[in-house]
C-alpha cells in the first residue's frame, strides 16, 4: 500500500491522476495539497474526496507545513503536479511562476528531505516524483528529431525557464542529498477538466457560445498531444518501475498543428450538432445550429511573443525500459474530450463565471 502526498491535484492534471490511482489502487492513501489558485477546483474532485484521500488547501512553500503532513500521514511518496503553467501568464507576470514553480518546487524538496532523511522517520523506500514539461527544451523546426531526455535545455519563456529550473533542483536533491527522485517531462495534454483558458477547452466552449477561434500567427505552430489519463499511466510506471534519478519523457507520439486541431475540433462539433437537436437548442450561438460550419468563427491573431514553433517528443526511454505505450488514440481522445464538454456544461459553466471559487 502506499500513502502517497498529491500537489496541486485540484487542477486538471493532477485531478486526472488522483482519479486513475484510486480506481486501480483502491487500498492506497493520497493526500492532496493544493493552494486553490484561480486553476484550482474543488469540483475537479467530485465523488474523490474521502477517508482515503483528502484535500488540504495550503501553498507548497508552506514547508513546515508539508513536513507535518508528511509526518502525520506517514507519507512515502510524492507526485508533484504544482505549477504555473500558462505560457501567456508568465509573459504578463513571471513573478508569480518564480515563486510557484521553483521556490515551491524547493520548500517540497526541503521538506522532503527533512522528514525522509535527516529526521527520525528514515523512509529508504521514498519517492519524489517531479511532473515537468517538455517545454523545457525548446523549440524544434520541421527538420529537428524530437526531444530526447539528453537534449539540452533551452527554455523561451518564463514560465518553460522556471519549470528548468525546478527540474534541476530536484536532480540536484538526488545528486547531492540521495533523495529518491525521478522527472518526467510531458508533452501537451487534452481531456476532462482542462481550464478553459488552454487551446482545446476554449476552442470547443468558444464554438459553443458562437465566439471567435483566436489562431495564433498562420496557426502552423505544431504540438504533440497527450491524452490525460495516458499520462497518468505514464507516472504509474516511473513510480513503480522507473529508475532513481532518471528522467522520462511521456508523449503522446501525435503532433498537430494548431489550426489543424481546430478545424478538426469545429469538423466534429458540426456532426455532433447535425446529430442531436438538442444541442441546436441549447447552444443556438453555435454556427452549426444554424447549419453554417464551424469554422466560419477562426480568427488568426497576433503571434504570441517567443511563440515556440514545434514540440515534439521521442518517447524510446519509456516504451523500451518500462513498456508504456500510450492506450488511447487521438481519435477516441479527442472525441471523448468533446462529448465530456457537452455532457458538463455546468462545471465550465462555473468556471466561466468564477462561481467555481465559492465552492
Amino acid at each position: 500500500m502506499r500513502r502517497m502526498l498529491v500537489t496541486g491535484a485540484a487542477g486538471f492534471i493532477g485531478a486526472n491522476f488522483v482519479r486513475y490511482w484510486l480506481d486501480t489502487y483502491p487500498e492506497d492513501v493520497i493526500v492532496i495539497v493544493d493552494a486553490m489558485t484561480y486553476a484550482g477546483n474543488r469540483a475537479n474532485l467530485d465523488g474523490v474526496l474521502s477517508e482515503r484521500c483528502s484535500l488540504v488547501a495550503c501553498d507548497i512553500n508552506e514547508t513546515d507545513t508539508i513536513k507535518q503532513l508528511l509526518r502525520d500521514h506517514k507519507l512515502t511518496t510524492i507526485v508533484h503536479f504544482a505549477a504555473e503553467s500558462h505560457v501567456d501568464r508568465s509573459i504578463e507576470g513571471p513573478d508569480a511562476f518564480i515563486e510557484a514553480n521553483i521556490l515551491g518546487t524547493h520548500s517540497l524538496l526541503k521538506a522532503a528531505r527533512a522528514v525522509w532523511q535527516t529526521e527520525g522517520m528514515a523512509v529508504d523506500n521514498h519517492k519524489f516524483h517531479h511532473v515537468s514539461t517538455d517545454e523545457v527544451y525548446g523549440t524544434l523546426s520541421m527538420e529537428d528529431p524530437a526531444f530526447t531526455e539528453t537534449t539540452a535545455y533551452a527554455p523561451n519563456s518564463p514560465y518553460s525557464a522556471s519549470k528548468a529550473a525546478s527540474d534541476f533542483l530536484v536532480r540536484s536533491y538526488h545528486h547531492t542529498y540521495g533523495l529518491n527522485v525521478t522527472t518526467s517531462n510531458c508533452s501537451n495534454n487534452y481531456g476532462p477538466y482542462h481550464f478553459p483558458e488552454k487551446l482545446i477547452p476554449l476552442i470547443i466552449i468558444n464554438l459553443l457560445h458562437g465566439k471567435a477561434l483566436p489562431i495564433y500567427g498562420d496557426g502552423k505552430n505544431i504540438r504533440d498531444w497527450l491524452y490525460v489519463e495516458d499520462h497518468a499511466r505514464g507516472i504509474e510506471k516511473v513510480l513503480n518501475e522507473g529508475r532513481v534519478g532518471e528522467t522520462y519523457n511521456i508523449g503522446g507520439v501525435n503532433e498537430w498543428t494548431n489550426i489543424d486541431i481546430v478545424s478538426l475540433i469545429c469538423k466534429l462539433m458540426d456532426q455532433r450538432f447535425a446529430q442531436d437537436d438538442a444541442l441546436q437548442q441549447s447552444y443556438p450561438e453555435c454556427p452549426a445550429a444554424g447549419q453554417k460550419p464551424c469554422d466560419s468563427l477562426i480568427t488568426y491573431v497576433t503571434d504570441r511573443a517567443g511563440h515556440d514553433f514545434r514540440y515534439a517528443i521521442d518517447t524510446t526511454r519509456i516504451r523500451d525500459e518500462l513498456g508504456y505505450e500510450p492506450a488511447v488514440s487521438f481519435e477516441t481522445g479527442i472525441e471523448k474530450t468533446l462529448d465530456w464538454y457537452l455532457a458538463n456544461p455546468t462545471w465550465w459553466q462555473a468556471v466561466l463565471d468564477g462561481t467555481y471559487r465559492d465552492a
